[in-house]
């Protein structure tokens, strides 16, 4: 596993995902095998349910109102025109990561999720306050954002561990919606699993649903984002790349004794002018 500073060169230089160990290379070539086509259907059919189910189980634990994100994307809050404008910015899905930015007073948070329990759970946050945020149910895939969301109206697109739980055929219809809310000239912020991301490779056989695509037991889905596939999915919908490298951080569990390295690819893309 490379150390702290070997993970840090390795950003810096804007290498591609991270070198598997022989033992990785075997394991990877030998899951090959794809998830039915019956299969596979029923788990698009049966991806909101899915979803829905595991924010049920996993809303203690899955929603701390992380902080991460205000620290990775440290231009964020300076993205104002001028003193005490306020931002207006659109979180798409991952609920938790918006929680830090309904404290801001000078934020107008709009906030869309394809499974209603999410949107459940914002409105019973004792941040939320509908004068400055309106959340609501939308799916990207179908269902039109200018529904609910001004034209070219959000400063901040926030798009983080979502398009990974869509299916990659319909991954571009999320980034032509939101297209349509985004100020010209204004960002998409990305964050989402990077190829050989760790929870990747404990995927057993019979998981695979395509390339660095795959179900989980539960029926959600996950797909592992290469910084070449996620520049041409964003060009090809017409933005234009500025920031485009993978995230390299360690994963600890002090209890098990586990040190694990994570891998998210992070960009920040414009909507061109």
């Amino acid at each position: 596993m490379p150390s702290v500073e070997e993970m840090a060169s390795l950003q810096r230089k804007r290498l591609q995902a991270r070198i598997l160990s022989s033992e990785e290379e075997e394991k990877l070539k030998r899951d090959q095998a794809l998830v039915s086509d019956c299969k596979q259907q029923k788990l698009e059919k049966e991806a909101q349910k899915n979803w829905d189910l595991f924010y049920k189980r996993n809303s203690t634990n899955f929603f701390k109102g992380r902080h991460w994100t205000t620290r990775e994307f440290e231009d964020l809050r300076s993205r104002r025109e001028f003193e005490d404008q306020k931002l207006t910015i659109l979180e798409a899905g991952c609920w938790d990561c918006l929680f830090p930015f309904l404290e801001d007073q000078n934020i107008f948070a709009y906030a869309c999720d394809f499974f209603p329990r999410a949107v459940e759970y914002v409105k019973q946050n004792p941040l939320y306050d509908s004068e400055r945020h309106k959340v609501f149910q939308c799916d990207l895939t179908k269902d039109d954002l200018l529904e609910h969301v001004p034209p070219e109206s959000m400063g901040v697109v926030m798009l983080i561990f979502v398009l990974s739980a869509v299916h990659p055929d319909k991954m571009h219809l999320v980034l032509q919606n939101i297209y349509q809310a985004l100020k010209p000239g204004k960002s998409v912020l990305f964050h989402d699993s990077g190829l050989y991301d760790h929870t990747m490779l404990r995927f057993k056989a019979g998981s695979k649903l395509g390339e660095n695509f795959y179900a989980r037991q539960d029926g959600t889905r996950s797909y592992f984002f290469t910084d070449e596939f996620l520049a041409r999915l964003f060009t090809d919908t017409d933005y234009e790349e500025v920031v485009n490298e993978y995230v390299f951080c360690e994963t600890v569990n002090k209890k098990e004794g586990l040190c694990v390295l994570r891998d998210f690819p992070s960009e920040q893309i414009p909507k061109m002018s």
